[in-house]
């Protein structure tokens, strides 16, 4: 049957504004989509006890965060292996790369980093050992802070001098020990420090037998030797291995149980200074534990308080930066006023910020060893692509 003229000409004029609407309709959708980009590195959920938020829902502008590829392809290798951005408590952006890698110096070749991959912290374990400072004092199983570290170590009373008798635990956590110690020369220098602690059967005995360099309390100056020695006092009145101890009263509670503490050196008993392995994200909790004043996920894991002392400034450290306990202590300058923030640093370019003011976290892990980038470019990262994006 033939449509009436009439009926033919409405059904068709219909069809076609029809038609014009649904095509006007999928390019203002395009349109949106475009001007409305989609989170760069939206979290997984691993059922580890983050909550995770979109990067609108943690004041992050998404667009800022996206530029990070862009940000690196400055570099022809940049060697960075993951970023992890904590806001107001949530997990809001990992983004993780493929890259070479090691161990503990052990060549791992290319590595495509994840979630789930665990990374070297290098020096950052000396801030986890800071936090493990705190919890063994709120048990009772730690020394006063400020009693002599000598009666830690009796069988090495023979190297207690009038000037050595008055170093303290505090000054230990400040670095201000006074104990002459060099680690600035190459690894293959026989002054080098580190690596002598490293070879010595007894590295303890080695560094307390370091002369002295200044009165204890007087100067900042960095050594791996004085964390050690807080690592060795963990174990002997606690009674556990670091790695026991930790696993038990740090990484279980903040539900991050897949992490390595090596026993190093050709005694097996360093590693306080330099041998935690973690995911990026679990990382990133102990700068949250920072945050919340020692709880995680609303149990206290770190005495209240301790976090605090933590990082207060204690002495003027490298450069620009102040120092607390095991704790680098910086600031940059943004939106026209100084903003202060707390951090671990390791070599190779490992960087753990913590920004109270904003509640911000920032874990970046870099395969950057023997490289000057290692210095710097985490550091831009922090400062020219995240900071950027957060929306006060």
């Amino acid at each position: 049957m033939r449509l009436p003229r009439a009926v033919y000409e409405v059904t068709s004029a219909w069809m076609t504004r029809s038609l014009m609407l649904l095509l006007a309709l999928a390019t203002f959708s395009a349109r949106a989509s475009a001007d409305e980009p989609k989170d760069c590195g939206s979290p997984v959920a691993l059922n580890d006890g983050w909550s995770l938020a979109s990067q609108a829902e943690a004041g992050l502008d998404a667009a800022k965060l996206c530029g990070l590829d862009t940000f690196l392809q400055r570099w022809p290798d940049p060697g960075i292996h993951a970023v992890v951005v904590v806001r107001n408590g949530k997990l809001a952006m990992e983004r993780y790369f493929a890259g070479d890698d090691s161990r503990w110096g052990e060549k791992l070749g290319t590595v495509r980093f994840g979630p789930e991959v665990k990374h070297d912290l290098k020096s950052i374990s000396k801030s986890a050992t800071s936090l493990l400072v705190g919890i063994a004092l709120g048990e009772g199983k730690f020394p006063a802070l400020d009693s002599p570290v000598f009666d830690a170590f009796p069988e090495d009373g023979d190297l207690r001098t009038p000037e050595k008798s008055r170093l303290t635990f505090r000054h230990l956590l400040t670095m201000s020990s006074g104990l002459a110690w060099e680690e600035d020369v190459p690894y293959a220098d026989p002054r080098n420090d580190e690596r002598a602690m490293l070879e010595a059967r007894d590295p303890f005995r080695y560094i307390l037998s370091r002369p002295m360099a200044s009165l204890p309390g007087s100067t900042y100056h960095y050594s791996g030797g004085v964390t050690s020695l807080l690592g060795e006092t963990l174990v002997r009145s606690t009674g556990r291995s670091l790695a026991d101890y930790a696993r038990e009263k740090l990484f279980l509670p903040i539900e991050a149980p897949d992490f390595e503490w090596l026993e190093v050196g050709l005694s097996h008993r360093l590693g306080a200074y330099g041998s935690l392995r973690m995911r990026p994200r679990d990382a990133a909790k102990l700068g949250r534990l920072l945050l919340g004043d020692g709880a995680w996920n609303g149990k206290q894991v770190v005495p209240a308080g301790w976090a605090a002392q933590s990082i207060t400034p204690r002495l003027g450290g490298d450069g620009l930066f102040f120092y607390g306990y095991q704790w680098w202590l910086g600031r940059t300058f943004r939106n026209g006023a100084e903003l202060p923030w707390a951090a671990g640093y390791g070599i190779g370019g490992q960087r753990l910020f913590v920004v109270p003011r904003l509640d911000l976290v920032v874990m970046i892990s870099s395969g950057l060893y023997d490289r000057p980038l290692q210095f710097s470019l985490p550091n831009r990262i922090f400062t020219e692509v995240v900071l950027p994006a957060v929306k006060d």
